[in-house]
């Protein structure tokens, strides 16, 4: 169902390319390790630009700040840059109770399935890992203004994810898509203003669900521990 193995190279683990040659993503990656020393969250994120965007706004201190919880977003990542992130350092010093992942609508080379078998490496990673923690892996959100390629294949990654679940069993599914897509199939600045990553009141709106999952996903891990 999800192609999870080194023949797909959404499953690979590889470093981002520093294009612009200033090393940010690796100093980003070293903070991410050097930051979580110490630290004891019971939640944490890893993702993309729409993970990282998220710790930007009052919704993260509002909600999830509280929860002890730690942001690893880095824009422009696909599934093999955080697996390769995951893989070197960024869970060792730590054990949250819920990773939840939001990668994969930046693997433009990549297949649909070969997207979703990344997700699966990432949550297979996790897993081996942090054994008792549960996964959470977000949906990805439909892109561009007016209907195109790379919506719909996102639409199909989501599947071939949902169609794997039964084969995680340590991780869910949750889909954030509120109806962004209109009825004439065209998505609003007002929900994504580049019409790829959330505005200020879209990431209120669909933080409200998430909130509430990721809390009966930790007072289960709570209800196991006791």
């Amino acid at each position: 169902m999800m192609n999870m193995d080194e023949s797909n190279p959404a499953a690979v683990p590889m470093a981002a390319l520093d294009i612009q040659g200033d090393g940010r993503w690796l100093s980003l990656h070293n903070r991410f390790v050097s930051d979580s020393k110490g630290k004891e969250p019971e939640l944490l994120f890893v993702g993309d630009s729409l993970v990282q965007l998220l710790h930007q706004f009052e919704i993260w201190r509002e909600l999830f700040s509280p929860l002890h919880a730690l942001n690893f977003g880095i824009g422009g990542d696909a599934t093999q840059h955080v697996l390769w992130r995951l893989q070197n350092g960024e869970l060792d010093h730590i054990n949250p109770k819920v990773v939840v992942v939001w990668v994969g609508t930046n693997n433009h080379g990549h297949t649909a399935e070969q997207v979703a078998g990344g997700i699966g490496a990432i949550a297979y990673e996790i897993h081996k890992k942090l054994p008792s923690a549960k996964v959470l892996i977000l949906g990805l959100l439909p892109r561009g203004k007016n209907p195109n390629p790379l919506r719909e294949k996102n639409t199909r990654v989501n599947e071939f994810v949902q169609q794997a679940l039964p084969t995680l069993p340590w991780a869910n599914f949750l889909n954030l898509d509120d109806g962004f897509v209109h009825s004439d199939g065209t998505i609003s600045h007002n929900d994504m203003y580049d019409y790829l990553h959330l505005t200020r009141a879209a990431y209120a709106r669909v933080c409200r669900p998430l909130y509430d999952k990721v809390k009966r996903l930790l007072e289960e891990q709570d209800r196991m521990v006791s």
